[in-house]
């Protein structure tokens, strides 16, 4: 690989901001001088532009069955989008299929997304049929295929929530080889109570879906979920965290000491629950778990960003389309459409996540440029292992730059990202801040509006300890 230098640009790290020059060889940061001059050398000017790290988005789902449904991003689609949005990694899920081992899990999904992904990537290995057998494995699949976190459902009974004694066999079974245990913390056996009532009550309008997950069974299930974690000594990572009251659990439990993390996601921070009262079915384009909560919620997790209560933010990209075509019924909401229970549950935003925290954190002053870094690349890094070859612009570490400009102004659309999903939950939201090229080890994958990069070219990221340094 040639040699690349990125000239002027305004270096910001999540402790870092000065002004410098970057040379690349090998897709390495090799040097990092005031000014190079290295004859030969493909040249970007970064003049006036911010060059950051590439982002790292430790939650998303592509290319997944969803009971009858199938999100209807591929690992290249999905990972095409994400590029575009100055996302140069991936954490998605391998999930385990009843009577499956976890190494066969891993086994198949890497087949599945090998030869398909644009950007470098990883997994989470979703358990739902806990046995002595699977537990077994997981030292290995720590130790030796890098993936060093585990997630599981407090969620979806009958699918795949799993007993609160699983989560603490697993717990013990990883916590000595340098595993972290990710929760989806509601509680779902009283929230399909709620469900019951109200398509017994002929209550089957999305909005029904908000209605049945409330804040307080989030919040008793993240508390849970830290209880069970503190007993088991292990560290816990809560995903999604969308409301107040499951906050105050993290909060209190790292006062305490307790290795408690927690992300959320650009949805939580910048919708809220007046979009369920959209006229017919178009509420569906917001029913994912959990679902938005009330604008003054806002406020409160804007604190926690701040003050590192939590600790990163994640799209949790799970698309699925609004119409039939052109995809058909399989990627569509419309799956639900006489039964809220039935609409496919999540959203798209894989694209979206660094300009809507730059323009809607930054520019607004509820976090610094530093804590903008902090939050997209450095700590998804430390927290789930990839750091220092991920989430810093450092000589020796991974060449995943971004060049940013931060003056631009743009309207986020469906009708020009690049997710074969229908719609943007943002629609003609006018945001200030755009990527405008992209580098993943060293190599241009996005340039303004052109692709650069080619389908296969990521590759599988194995990982060291999740959970313990940040």
């Amino acid at each position: 690989m040639s040699q690349v230098v990125i000239q002027g640009g305004r270096i910001v790290t999540a402790v870092d901001d000065y002004v410098a020059d970057i040379l690349v060889e090998n897709g390495k940061v090799e040097a990092i001088a005031r000014q190079l001059d290295v004859p030969g050398a493909v040249c970007h000017d970064a003049t006036g532009m911010l060059v950051i790290p590439g982002g790292i988005d430790v939650h998303t789902h592509m290319e997944g069955p969803q009971g009858p449904a199938m999100n209807c991003d591929t690992y290249e689609s999905g990972t095409y989008a994400a590029a575009f949005g100055g996302t140069t990694t991936i954490v998605d899920f391998a999930y385990q299929g009843r009577g499956d081992s976890a190494k066969q899990t891993l086994d198949e999904r890497l087949a599945l997304a090998e030869p398909q992904v644009c950007i470098d990537y990883s997994f989470h290995m979703v358990l739902t049929d806990i046995n002595p057998d699977v537990l077994a494995e997981l030292p290995d699949l720590i130790n030796q295929d890098g993936i060093s976190s585990i997630k599981m459902y407090m969620a979806y009974p009958g699918t795949l929530m799993v007993s609160d004694a699983d989560i603490f066999r697993t717990m013990r079974a990883v916590g000595d080889h340098g595993g972290m245990v990710n929760l989806h913390a509601e509680n779902g056996q009283v929230i399909q109570v709620l469900i019951d009532e109200a398509l017994a009550q002929g209550n089957t309008s999305p909005k029904y879906h908000a209605l049945t997950r409330p804040r307080i069974m989030e919040a008793e299930a993240t508390h849970r979920a830290i209880r069970i974690a503190e007993l088991a000594e292990i560290p816990v990572y809560i995903v999604h965290l969308s409301a107040p009251e499951a906050l105050a659990a993290v909060v209190e439990a790292r006062d305490r000491g307790i290795e408690a993390f927690a992300e959320t996601c650009p949805h939580y921070l910048f919708l809220h629950s007046e979009e369920y009262e959209r006229p017919g079915f178009d509420a569906a384009q917001y029913v994912m778990t959990p679902p938005l909560r009330d604008h003054h919620c806002h406020h409160d997790l804007w604190r926690g960003l701040r003050f590192d209560d939590l600790q990163l933010v994640a799209t949790d990209h799970c698309p699925f389309c609004m119409n039939e075509q052109p995809l058909g019924a399989r990627f569509s909401k419309q799956l639900g459409r006489d039964n809220f229970n039935k609409i496919p549950n999540g959203a798209p935003g894989v694209e979206d996540r660094l300009v809507l925290l730059y323009d809607g954190g930054v520019r607004t002053g509820k976090i610094s440029l530093n804590r903008f870094v902090q939050l997209t690349a450095t700590a998804p890094a430390k927290m789930f292992g990839l750091f220092p070859r991920k989430g810093t612009i450092a000589v020796g570490s991974d060449a995943d730059l971004v060049i940013f400009d931060p003056e631009e102004q743009h309207v986020i659309s469906a009708s020009s990202h690049h997710s074969r999903v229908d719609y943007s939950m943002f629609e003609g939201r006018q945001v200030t801040g755009k990527v405008k090229k992209v580098f993943m080890r060293g190599r241009l994958l996005v340039d303004g509006d052109r692709w650069c990069g080619e389908a296969g070219y990521g590759t599988f990221q194995k990982r060291s300890a999740s959970g313990r340094i940040l």
